[in-house]
């Protein structure tokens, strides 16, 4: 019975996460003049998708939360109620960001760096698994390194594997879509770079 509870407990906390999440994202999108429709054109995101993210139906994939916020000048420690205050030099693992948007992916969000325009994450992937269900689009540019496994990085219709060691760097505003299509976990560092 105390599992039940536990799990119920983790169920109902992540339930509020998402609604917490999908009403920062409204209420970014509304004071930006943007409607459900215009979010959707130039973030290559379906308004249906969009809509069911802000009521919290439904957990976005962090591609499709990098596109959104980038379009709405958001970052991941505001939606998930962290502000940057001031610079720790140092960035304990203990307050690094955890984010499971997708079945087999985890994403632990290393640095949001909003000054500098830098986001930095350490992104694992089970088998089969991949970063959106469709490519994405979002401003920026971005760099991947492949530290285990392998990852299948399509940009622009050009799929690209990548092995362990090996860097991919393109300009986000192509479609992209990260899929671990290899035979164990695979583990990356991403970083985003928004540019203006």
């Amino acid at each position: 019975m105390a599992r039940l509870n536990a799990k119920n407990g983790v169920r109902n906390g992540t339930t509020e996460l998402l609604r917490a999440v999908g009403r920062k994202l409204r209420l970014r999108r509304v004071e930006r003049g943007f409607t459900l429709q215009a979010v959707s054109e130039r973030t290559g995101v379906s308004a249906g998708m969009l809509s069911l993210v802000e009521r919290g139906k439904t957990s976005p994939s962090v591609g499709t939360l990098v596109a959104i916020n980038s379009l709405l000048n958001l970052h991941i420690p505001e939606l998930l109620g962290n502000t940057a205050g001031g610079h720790d030099v140092v960035t304990r693992v203990a307050k690094q960001a955890i984010l499971k948007p997708l079945r087999g992916v985890t994403h632990r969000v290393i640095a949001d760096d909003q000054a500098r325009g830098l986001q930095m994450t350490l992104n694992q992937y089970s088998r089969g698994s991949a970063n959106s269900a469709e490519p994405i689009t979002h401003a920026g540019f971005e760099y991947g390194l492949v530290l285990d496994g392998e990852l299948e990085v399509t940009v622009d219709g050009e799929a690209h594997l990548l092995c362990s060691g090996d860097l991919i760097s393109y300009w986000s505003s192509k479609p992209h879509r990260i899929v671990n299509r290899g035979k164990k976990t695979a583990r990356a560092i991403w970083i985003n770079l928004r540019t203006s």
